[in-house]
């Protein structure tokens, strides 16, 4: 019927996007997929988890010439990015965040993450969604 003709006259048509590929390491794909599902990054660098903490810092201030922000996040915002002078602090910090219901990201390794550990048993404890 009418039905199948458009179906298939559409499907002749239509043109499918052009997918590109590209070659990535896992700090910047760990930054790319944080900076598209937050609201804000807590930042203390320090290797070997700096290159994220740059990554997104480099993207949030990233404008084109128009003053426009280049990269934003899946809400069509800027990922707001704060540099903060230790682990503990970037730790403390995403967890008042998260209990203010912001969707909130941090980046360590390593020793940082045992900084962590006090402030990741509340966030596990409160239930509130982080990674």
């Amino acid at each position: 019927g009418s039905w199948e003709k458009i179906r298939h006259s559409n499907e002749q048509s239509a043109e499918k996007p052009k997918q590109e590929t590209k070659i990535v390491d896992g700090n910047w794909a760990v930054a790319s997929a944080s900076y598209r599902m937050n609201d804000i990054a807590y930042i203390f660098p320090i290797t070997p988890s700096s290159t994220m903490g740059e990554i997104v810092d480099a993207w949030a201030s990233s404008e084109d010439k128009n003053g426009e922000k280049k990269v934003l996040n899946l809400w069509n915002q800027e990922l707001k990015v704060c540099e903060m002078q230790s682990e503990g602090g970037a730790a403390g910090a995403l967890h008042g965040a998260l209990v203010s219901g912001s969707l909130a990201t941090t980046y360590t390794a390593s020793q940082g993450l045992l900084l962590f550990i006090p402030n990741l048993y509340k966030i596990a404890g409160e239930l509130l969604p982080t990674v």
